[in-house]
């Protein structure tokens, strides 16, 4: 079969869907029939039916909507107060000032929710009117937060590895570690960055007229307890094997509905929400994988993974060549398209070519999730600027250039990835 005219059926199909303003999960599914029904005699029901049927009965997949609720949970609770309380004492004589509260509150909820845009909007809601009313820059505000924002893709529990280990059967216990020391290094490049501005422009901690004593800090310290606590179970619990992923995700909700309680912020009314925006999510997810797993299931019928990874074989490009291409590749298609359609859309083609080419599978998982990050902040379908355009009421312009420099960071990030692999794999392979 000409590989040419099979990639152009496929592609052209997807793009008449997704352009159509059909669902992402409807344009997969739709795609896959049409090649199945075109160049192959298997029958499409019973085939959607089986592949349907085993992607979502894998007990891996369990923990992501347990780490989504445990999201929602704590994205209607007090924590971005607590946050912002605990950072500032901290943080406020720092070159860049409260700044870099955006930067390590992210991180931080990051390490508890495991969504991109939760995280934005969790800090995002505390952070702009505090910052604003101390004059702080905009461009750097927003900037900030668009780039921490990402963290939750990368440290864990982060969804969106979790359906990067579900699509190429690695373990997510695993990858959750390997994107502990990269999330960090990311978070500390944003808030070197916040630094470097501050010094080079006039240091915005100058903004902040009180000092804090070694009381306030302690007090701030103690407000961040609760937090740092939850992620201790959540993470310790894996690295020290005493939980899978999924028990952690059950310790995770647990923890979190006890400092809602204690915070007061949990009623009835806010574990209905929290319970039905988990359900909402975890089905959206859930029918992208089925339109996913059903689209690979039909192109590994017609061949085309299999061809096109040893035509790009026959190019005999070296590694460092292969990881430069995949980067320019995931920017393009990260303008189009969001971090999980990505990654389910392209891995039944890239999986065997990055396996053929010898990467390590979890370092991949790791370097994949930061060009995914850049998704997030890249016109014209950036998730993070979205949500940052509804709350604070800018042009789409602004933000997309108040994020350019934390997505010229996340471009550093993939250049120490690629040069010390070891970020990703030393606490994986110590677990």
């Amino acid at each position: 079969m000409n590989e040419a005219l099979l990639t152009g059926v496929f592609l052209l199909a997807l793009f008449f869907l997704l352009g159509s303003s059909v669902w992402v999960a409807f344009s997969l599914l739709g795609c896959a029939v049409v090649g199945m029904e075109m160049f192959t005699h298997r029958p499409v029901g019973e085939s959607m039916a089986m592949t349907i049927w085993g992607v979502n009965s894998s007990w891996t997949l369990t923990s992501l909507p347990l780490f989504v609720w445990m999201g929602e949970i704590l994205f209607r609770s007090k924590l971005s107060e607590s946050l912002f309380k605990g950072l500032t004492p901290l943080m406020s004589r720092l070159p860049g000032g409260l700044l870099h509260v955006n930067v390590a509150g992210s991180a931080i909820f990051a390490a508890i929710c495991g969504s991109s845009a939760a995280t934005a909007v969790t800090v995002g809601k505390m952070s702009i009117p505090e910052l604003r009313r101390r004059n702080y820059p905009e461009h750097m505000i927003v900037g900030t937060l668009a780039g921490a924002g990402t963290l939750g893709l990368l440290i864990p529990p982060s969804i969106t590895l979790i359906i990067y280990g579900v699509t190429v059967n690695e373990s997510i216990a695993k990858l959750f570690m390997a994107g502990v020391l990269p999330g960090l290094m990311l978070a500390a490049l944003f808030m070197g960055y916040v630094a470097l501005v501050a010094w080079l422009k006039g240091d915005q901690s100058e903004r902040e007229q009180r000092v804090y004593s070694l009381k306030d800090k302690l007090k701030g310290g103690v407000q961040l307890l609760p937090v740092f606590s939850l992620i201790l179970v959540v993470i310790g619990s894996i690295y020290s094997g005493v939980a899978t992923a999924t028990e952690s995700a059950v310790l995770g909700v647990a923890g979190s509905l006890l400092m809602a309680g204690l915070q007061g912020s949990l009623s009835w009314d806010s574990f209905r929400q929290s319970l039905m925006g988990a359900v909402r999510t975890s089905c959206m997810i859930a029918f992208i994988l089925m339109g996913s797993s059903f689209l690979s299931l039909a192109m590994g019928f017609t061949g085309l993974p299999k061809n096109l990874a040893e035509i790009i074989a026959s190019w005999h490009l070296s590694p460092l060549m292969l990881i430069v291409i995949l980067t320019l590749f995931y920017i393009v298609m990260g303008c189009f398209l969001d971090g999980i359609s990505s990654i389910v859309l392209t891995m039944a083609v890239i999986e065997p070519l990055v396996r053929q080419a010898g990467f390590d599978m979890i370092w991949f998982g790791v370097y994949l999730m930061l060009v995914v990050e850049m998704a997030q902040i890249t016109p014209p379908v950036g998730f993070n600027l979205f949500v940052l355009q509804g709350m604070t009421g800018h042009d789409m312009g602004f933000i997309a250039r108040a994020a350019f420099p934390m997505f010229l960071l996340m471009i550093l990030a993939v250049v120490l990835l690629v040069w010390f692999p070891g970020i990703a794999t030393v606490l994986p392979a110590a677990m």
